[in-house]
């Protein structure tokens, strides 16, 4: 996966990752369809950081949700 592009594609591949990662319980809090590419540099910032992390506190985890949150799309 190249994630130096811009797309769709990417935006889910990442979102997904990151549920993953986080083992989001809440699934429908998180979807792909509520970001768009022009918080794309700011989303792959947080999917960088979460991919490199192998375990959060449940702060770390709130803050990251917190973050996703301000990336929805209004």
């Amino acid at each position: 996966m190249n994630l130096t592009e811009k797309s769709t594609e990417n935006v889910e591949y990442m979102i997904e990752a990151i549920k993953g990662k986080l083992k989001v319980l809440n699934l429908g809090a998180i979807k792909p369809s509520h970001f768009d590419e022009e918080m794309y540099e700011e989303l792959k910032d947080i999917y960088e950081l979460v991919m490199r992390k192998p375990s959060f506190s449940p702060n770390e985890m709130q803050a990251i949700a917190e973050e996703l949150g301000n990336l929805r799309k209004q």
